[in-house]
């Protein structure tokens, strides 16, 4: 069984379970957005994606991003995934990421955007 996430809990008020397309994805999420040193015990676990939104736009940002989520994506989930293509795409406040992979067990292909968003208050 695999958590859904974020957790929840289903209509029979037990803990949600996804399906393994879906569990890989969150796994892809909480990667990408979880800072490193953000996990008690797992310093290391995590790219900030949310942290670059604040970073001036540019092509050396873009390409800084996509070596930072490939990597982060290998390193944590490699024995899941093959990460074929990782785009950045930069609008005003908005940050976003499209990730291609193929899910190892099944050679099934998938494609991803996970976006964030400065907030102001």
């Amino acid at each position: 069984m695999n958590i859904d996430y974020p957790l929840r809990f289903d209509d029979k008020g037990r803990t949600a379970a996804s399906g393994e397309e879906d569990h890989i994805r969150d796994m892809i999420e909480q990667i990408l957005f979880t800072a490193p040193g953000e996990r008690i015990n797992r310093p290391d676990f995590g790219c900030g994606l949310a942290q670059l939104v604040f970073e001036p736009n540019s092509p050396e940002l873009a390409a800084t991003t996509q070596f930072l989520v490939q990597a982060s994506l290998q390193r944590f989930l490699g024995h899941l995934i093959r990460v074929e293509t990782v785009e950045v795409s930069s609008l005003e406040s908005r940050l976003s990421v499209e990730i291609r992979y193929t899910i190892l067990r099944n050679q099934e292909g998938v494609s991803a955007t996970f976006t964030t968003e400065r907030r102001t208050t």
